[in-house]
C-alpha cells in the first residue's frame, strides 16, 4: 500500500498551497485513494476520499475542503451533491462526463487507469468535472490525453515503470506533462511526490 506524500502549489506561479499526505491500494473492486490536505503552515485544509472500480469509473467521491464539501458518483453521465458551509443548500447536480478532477493526485491516477492508454494508442479526448478550491466549485472542461512513452528504470526494489503522459486543455490548447508509475505521480503541474514510504502498486 504507497503511502507518502506530495507538495501542491500553485503551477503559474509556484506559490506553495500546502501538502497532501496519502494512501493508497488497489482491492478487489478496483482503486481506494484516500488523503489529508494541510496549508503550508500544517493546519487542517481538507480531505480526498476516492474509489474506482476496475474500469477507472468514480464508484464514490467525497472532497471536503474548509467547510464546503462533495459527495459523487460516476451516474448516468456523472452526479454530485455539493454543500454548502451551513449546511441548509445542498444542491445536486449532473453532467454527461467521463468522471471528475481536481488539484489532488488522486484524480491523474484515476484519469490514467480510466483511459488505459498504451503509446501506440491515439490521443484520446474526455470530459471531466473539476473541483475547484477552495469551495469545490463545479467546472466542466474537456481534455486530451496521449501516452508518449512507456519506460523502465532501475530501483534497488526492481523495475519502475514510469509513464509520460501529454495532457491538453481543448479550450486553450495549453499542454502540460504528467509522469506516472504504477497509482503514484512522480510529476505534474502544480504536484510533487516529496516521500513515498513503499513502492508503488501496479495495476493489472
Amino acid at each position: 500500500m504507497p503511502r507518502g506524500r506530495y507538495s501542491l502549489h500553485d503551477p503559474h506561479d509556484h506559490t506553495p498551497l500546502g501538502e497532501e499526505h496519502f494512501h493508497c491500494a488497489p482491492g478487489p473492486s478496483g482503486w481506494r485513494y484516500v488523503s489529508q490536505r494541510t496549508t503550508p503552515s500544517g493546519d487542517p485544509a481538507g480531505s480526498v476520499d476516492l474509489a474506482i472500480d476496475d474500469h477507472g469509473r468514480p464508484i464514490r467521491l467525497e472532497l471536503h475542503a474548509g467547510d464546503w464539501q462533495v459527495r459523487a458518483a460516476a451516474l448516468n453521465g456523472v452526479t454530485w451533491v455539493r454543500t454548502d458551509p451551513t449546511g441548509e443548500h445542498a444542491e445536486e447536480n449532473n453532467a454527461p462526463a467521463h468522471a471528475f478532477t481536481g488539484t489532488s493526485p488522486a484524480f491523474l491516477v484515476a484519469t490514467a487507469r480510466l483511459l488505459s492508454l498504451t503509446p501506440a494508442s491515439p490521443a484520446t479526448r474526455l470530459r471531466l468535472v473539476a473541483f475547484t478550491d477552495p469551495v469545490l466549485a463545479p467546472r466542466t472542461l474537456d481534455q486530451s490525453w496521449t501516452l508518449l512513452k512507456r519506460e523502465a528504470h532501475a530501483t534497488d526494489n526492481g523495475p519502475l515503470t514510469v509513464d509520460e503522459y501529454q495532457v491538453t486543455a481543448l479550450d486553450t490548447g495549453e499542454q502540460h506533462a504528467v509522469h506516472l508509475t504504477g497509482d503514484v505521480v512522480l510529476s505534474a503541474p502544480g504536484i510533487e511526490l516529496e516521500h513515498l514510504e513503499s513502492p508503488p502498486s501496479a495495476f493489472a
